[in-house]
């Protein structure tokens, strides 16, 4: 297993993080069988959030570090101050209470990574800095993040918190994959573009990636014929991505790997740090993750697989 440094976070990050949001008390062993699982090949990074599973998600993996006594082994990333039905909620009260939640869920003092899960452009950029700074100044968060937000929200929320001598935000967690959205898979989603990447590039800001394996897109159960998932079908179908796909199995033959590698591969070989937030709940997805996590692919090979070049060319 591969790592990456976040500013604030006192333990290498695992390139791939597991997902928790299936993790409910009724299927607690299950759970924490999968959590075994990606420790045992080297993963240390967990990906849950105040609203996943009704906060179930916090709680089970709360019961799981107590009960292997393993929190020291675990880089919790959590997120809170999710929009309701009333709508925007980023702001000081719901980031506390928000926060408060989840650690007695979390059964822990302290997270090691804490990401607004959505925006409120309406909001100042500089409130929320100086929210979250209370929180990094109080020790109960490690690094504070943003997960959808845009390159240049990111952008003015770190320059305020420079001009201030506060701390910034150290890692992005937008959608990141192969195959390009056609439109957010939830109100308030971002996934990353190319002026997105070439912001990261520049500034070399960690990037986390949901949704890395565009769901599942690229494992040959769809095509253009097959429309039973209407959320696939919504936001990943479209000419491109059909060429995307092809191109992605044919490079998977040449290096004797599945298409699916190859796509959690383009997340992970880009010219930024990245990690990718994976939803393995089987040996067999865990170890192809793992396998793909090893695929090394060239500038070349990236641009063809983006449709940027009409060929790989030679290195």
């Amino acid at each position: 297993m591969e790592y990456i440094a976040i500013q604030g976070v006192d333990k290498p990050v695992s390139r791939l993080i597991k997902g928790t949001d299936y993790f409910y008390h009724d299927s607690y062993e299950k759970a924490a069988a999968n959590m075994d699982a990606f420790l045992a090949i080297g993963g240390n990074t967990v990906d849950t959030a105040h609203i996943y599973c009704g906060g179930q998600s916090e709680e089970v993996l709360g019961r799981y570090m107590n009960e292997r006594g393993n929190r020291d082994r675990i880089v919790i990333l959590t997120k809170g101050a999710h929009h309701d039905q009333n709508g925007p909620r980023v702001n000081k009260e719901a980031i506390r209470r928000d926060l408060s939640d989840s650690l007695e869920r979390l059964r822990t003092a302290s997270v090691d990574m804490y990401a607004l899960h959505r925006d409120d452009p309406e909001m100042p950029v500089g409130a929320i800095i100086e929210a979250l700074n209370e929180h990094l100044e109080s020790g109960a968060v490690g690094a504070i993040g943003a997960s959808n937000w845009t390159w240049r929200r990111l952008r003015e929320a770190n320059a305020y918190a420079a001009a201030h001598g506060m701390t910034g935000f150290s890692f992005s967690s937008p959608n990141l994959s192969l195959a390009k959205a056609n439109e957010p898979f939830w109100a308030g989603c971002v996934s990353a573009d190319a002026e997105t990447c070439r912001w990261h590039e520049a500034e070399q800001l960690p990037l986390l990636s949901w949704s890395s394996q565009a769901r599942g897109f690229f494992t040959g159960r769809f095509s253009p014929d097959v429309r039973d998932n209407e959320d696939i079908v919504r936001v990943f179908y479209s000419n491109g991505n059909w060429e995307r796909l092809r191109r992605a199995e044919r490079l998977a033959e040449e290096k004797r790997v599945s298409p699916i590698q190859i796509a959690l591969a383009y997340v992970l070989n880009q010219p930024f740090p990245t990690c990718a937030l994976i939803g393995a709940q089987t040996a067999e997805e865990l170890r192809s993750c793992h396998e793909g996590a090893a695929v090394r692919l060239s500038p070349a090979e990236l641009d063809w697989l983006d449709l940027t070049a009409e060929s790989v060319g030679k290195e």
